[in-house]
């Protein structure tokens, strides 16, 4: 057993070119495609002749939508959703086009990762000048997810960075920014694919809401 957070690439793969013929469990936690370093791992296994299967997890973001109550794309709210993070640290990880202010102008659903450390940034980011959000626009703050510790906390745009501070959540935290958040009752639009005049291969116009088909 080896514990990862205090290990390099070059840690991980030596312990894979040290056992050529085992069996070895890489495990991440949650989503292994998401903010995982996983390519740089299939890269060694691709240029070294081994197999390998990525075994898919839960993500955060799903698990975050699940607690919170929500669906991610709403009819007529948003049918875009956006996972980024702030450009802090690993800044140099990201391009130009990137970030939380880029995505802000168009309005999405956004999941941001990794962005907690700075609430003041994140928060400013959010309301660039360009943005689409507003200071009352939705957010859930999803903290330590799917944990015994688990947290939930509405919050908004507005008052993000003071309640990112207030509660003291750095780490294992997703923030969670779109007006599918908004607690409205009923959609302002109903799914297409529900409805009894949208038709499709599995569903005629024939049937109708009430009848055995």
């Amino acid at each position: 057993l080896h514990d990862s957070k205090s290990m390099t690439l070059e840690d991980v793969t030596a312990v894979f070119a040290a056992h050529p013929n085992a069996r070895i469990v890489r495990l991440h936690s949650g989503d292994p495609t998401l903010y995982s370093a996983i390519a740089e791992q299939i890269a060694w296994c691709n240029e070294n002749g081994r197999r390998f299967e990525i075994v898919p997890g839960v993500s955060s973001l799903a698990a975050a939508a699940a607690a919170a109550g929500c669906e991610l794309t709403v009819p007529g709210v948003s049918q875009s959703l956006v996972i980024t993070r702030l450009a802090q640290r690993t800044a140099a990880s990201m391009s130009g086009q990137e970030g939380p202010a880029r995505f802000a102008a168009h309005g999405p659903t956004m999941a941001i990762f990794l962005s907690a450390g700075d609430p003041e940034a994140l928060q400013a980011e959010l309301q660039a000048a360009e943005s689409s959000y507003d200071a009352d626009t939705p957010v859930v703050i999803a903290h330590q997810v799917s944990w015994p510790t688990e947290q939930i906390v509405p919050s908004t745009v507005g008052s993000l960075s003071a309640d990112l501070r207030r509660l003291g959540f750095e780490r294992t935290v997703l923030v969670l920014v779109g007006e599918v958040f908004r607690k409205h009752g009923t959609p302002p639009q109903r799914s297409h694919v529900y409805a009894p005049n949208y038709v499709h291969r599995y569903r005629s116009e024939s049937i109708k809401p009430g009848s055995d088909g």
